[in-house]
């Protein structure tokens, strides 16, 4: 298929990718369907893909999925973590729906269901961790597309897309050629711009799955980075003593302040005792009517012999009852 046309070609660039992401390793087992698609196999036992064969599936894939007129028909599901990241950013390129997660029972085949959907195409990740849906889409006669390894079984697909569907960097790159064919057989990119959407090139990394603390590790040893740069090329420097025109050290200067001397103000009176007003200021009140007031306080004496007080005696009361006597 792709050595009837130069644009369909395996170029070098594209060769090197599979290699350094790994795609072309498959694992220990072998199923029998999957022989036709290994290369060989190593000492330690691993079996290798060809990528010759991974290049031509995964262009017969693009095909089946650029054939769907209402790309919203095509169904992407993925269960495994590592693998959402590439299926949300494939599903966004291309116009598919994406049903990342836990596939719910009975949303390919229950019509009552919430979630119940007709795709015409069906494409996933693992057919082995995806079996579910895989399994539905054969009820209902949807074909299949999938990402399979040395180890995965056949049944049900359609189209198996021969790679290394463990690694991250390997399920990245594979993804995002499968978005790029797409485009390309869709006329909305060419070989000569590259994979450009909305002026922004879209690179195999965007598809690569990221592990959140690593990202909080990579942003605080960044911030760090931009501290430490700023305090080599524009932060504050301890300043030198700046020595006197005769070339001597500067000697400091002694400074002497006379420390006043602050009195004891609570101890020279009480604040809580209120002071004493004198009788001449002292407000008199009149006695409402009917009332007889009562006598004023004996006065006391203020002479200064040493002698002591001499009070008043208090009037005698009159004896006499009724009128008075006095004519």
């Amino acid at each position: 298929m792709s050595s009837s046309l130069d644009v369909f070609k395996l170029t070098d660039d594209d060769a090197m990718k599979f290699l350094v992401c790994e795609s072309h390793v498959g694992t220990k087992k072998l199923d029998h369907q999957m022989e036709h698609y290994v290369w060989k196999r190593r000492s330690d036992g691993i079996h290798i893909i060809n990528i010759r064969k991974t290049w031509e599936k995964l262009l017969f894939a693009a095909r089946a999925i650029a054939a769907i007129e209402n790309p919203m028909d095509v169904v992407v599901v993925s269960s495994q973590q590592i693998t959402q990241r590439a299926v949300l950013k494939f599903a966004a390129h291309i116009g598919a729906m994406p049903i990342v997660g836990r596939f719910t029972p009975g949303s390919l085949t229950n019509q009552i269901q919430k979630n119940f959907k007709e795709p015409r195409l069906l494409v996933v990740s693992d057919p082995q961790l995806d079996h579910q849906a895989v399994r539905e889409a054969s009820y209902v006669n949807t074909p299949v597309i999938a990402l399979t390894n040395t180890d995965s079984p056949l049944k049900f697909v359609d189209i198996a897309i021969p790679a290394n569907n463990k690694n991250k960097h390997s399920i990245g790159l594979m993804w995002w050629l499968l978005a790029r064919e797409v485009l390309l057989l869709r006329g909305k990119i060419s070989r000569q711009t590259g994979f450009v959407v909305d002026d922004k090139v879209i690179m195999p990394d965007l598809y690569f799955y990221r592990d959140p603390q690593e990202q909080e590790k990579e942003g605080v040893e960044e911030g760090e980075a931009d501290i430490t740069a700023k305090e080599g090329w524009g932060g504050t420097q301890p300043m030198e003593a700046v020595p006197e025109f005769g070339g001597g050290q500067a000697e400091p200067i002694k400074l002497d302040f006379d420390v006043p001397h602050i009195t004891d103000w609570a101890a020279a009176s009480d604040w809580n005792t209120a002071a004493a007003v004198p009788a001449e200021q002292q407000a008199v009140v009149p006695p409402p009517p009917g009332v007889v007031a009562p006598p004023p306080p004996p006065a006391v004496s203020t002479d200064s012999s040493g002698a002591a007080p001499q009070q008043q005696e208090p009037p005698k009361q009159d004896d006499t009852w009724g009128a008075s006597s006095a004519w």
